[in-house]
């Protein structure tokens, strides 16, 4: 017989933690609510502790948790589950500690009169910011499994392009590293061996003398190079860090003439369908307006859909305001045009967001096409030079003997 640990409300509406022995968590369950006590948690001693690495803590949040978590939720509440019968059942689910902490303090949040939007925002749960809408607006209309399950499928929508991107930059990365360690290695172990040319030859062709004397450098001074290069890899990560620098970054990137059509179409993408998903559910479109250009990570284009949004608000159309702005392309204007007549705007921001997918991977693909082979060329012709000019510098020390 196991032993449980529990949290449950009385008929007071009082908290209560205790523990109860029980054959399994279901007789666990039942054993409690005889005594007319309200689960709200329930695990088995041990449990969490056992899922962790020894003298290790609890691995950290990731976002597919989260979108689990959600949709799980979703599919009860679509099903006609009773929203505190569902998030209870989530506190009683194989999540992330932190989820069920957080669905814990949700279904508190329910019994003590909060709505589910309050009591989803106060667990302090790593959300975008058009989850906390959607949520509210599925609320007032009576529609919250729909506005959910709304929101897990853009959170999916957001977590499938992070992945793509990751996955298509992997081979690239892959052979970069590889080719810098090559480099590494000959200037490290290779060049060193004919270092003494440096002091049979006075002549040497100035490129093997560039070659020898770099790879002495680096051999003698090899602290020093670690130290450079652990600096920038810190100062990297500091500015990536630094939400400003970020932003600055990607502005840069959206200058590149392959990547930058490639970042503008990906933003438009991730913009329309944020749009077309709040519109939907009923958002007003000036804050549907505000939370999907929050979403935007160029400061100069954020700064355009700003400019959008006070059009908008006094008295322009959606389309005359984007066209003004120059932010879409002339089959964009024309749809979100077509979609204010008929009435029909969300479906046609979704269309324009599937364009934008469409071509955002063409040119991801294009750039993948450029980036491979000149990564290649890069590490191949380093290399190549190295190899040539220990090539000329012995064959002019054995000039030099003959």
């Amino acid at each position: 017989m196991a032993r449980y640990r529990f949290k449950a409300f009385n008929s007071e509406g009082a908290t209560l933690d205790g523990e109860i022995a029980a054959q399994s968590e279901r007789e666990a369950a039942r054993l409690l609510e005889r005594r007319g006590l309200s689960v709200i948690a329930l695990e088995q001693e041990g449990a969490r502790a056992a899922g962790r690495l020894p003298g290790r803590g609890p691995r950290r949040l990731r976002s597919t948790d989260l979108i689990l978590a959600l949709h799980e939720l979703a599919t009860l509440l679509g099903s006609g589950v009773g929203l505190a019968e569902a998030v209870a059942a989530q506190t009683r689910s194989a999540h992330h500690p932190r989820l069920l902490a957080a669905f814990e303090s949700i279904s508190t949040g329910l019994r003590q009169g909060q709505s589910f939007s309050q009591a989803l925002m106060a667990t302090g749960l790593p959300l975008p910011g058009y989850v906390d809408t959607l949520v509210r607006s599925g609320e007032k209309a009576g529609l919250l499994g729909r506005a959910l399950r709304d929101a897990v499928l853009q959170m999916e929508y957001d977590e499938a392009v992070r992945t793509e991107i990751r996955q298509a930059l992997t081979y690239p990365a892959v052979l970069v590293v590889a080719g810098l360690g090559a480099v590494v290695m000959m200037f490290t172990f290779v060049v060193p061996r004919f270092s003494a040319l440096l002091d049979r030859a006075e002549n040497l062709p100035w490129l093997g003398a560039a070659v020898l004397n770099t790879g002495m450098f680096a051999r003698q001074w090899w602290w020093v190079l670690m130290l450079v290069l652990g600096a920038a890899a810190a100062w990297g990560v500091r500015t990536l860090g630094n939400p400003a620098s970020r932003a600055r970054v990607y502005e840069w990137l959206e200058r590149l003439p392959v990547v930058g059509t490639w970042r503008v179409e990906s933003e438009t993408a991730s913009w329309a369908r944020i749009l077309s998903t709040l519109l939907g559910n009923r958002v007003p479109l000036l804050d549907a307006l505000a939370l999907a250009q929050a979403g935007v990570r160029s400061p100069g284009r954020r700064t355009r859909l700003e400019e959008v949004a006070r059009n908008v608000r006094s008295g322009a159309t959606l389309a005359d305001a984007l066209e003004e702005q120059d932010t879409l392309t002339a089959t964009g204007y024309n749809l979100v045009r077509v979609g204010e007549r008929s009435g029909e705007l969300p479906a046609m921001l979704q269309s324009l967001a599937r364009l934008c997918e469409e071509a955002g991977r063409r040119r991801m693909k294009q750039f993948l096409a450029l980036l491979e082979p000149a990564a290649i060329l890069l590490i191949g012709g380093t290399i190549g030079v190295i190899m040539v000019g220990i090539i000329l510098a012995i064959t002019s020390a054995n000039d030099l003997v003959g």
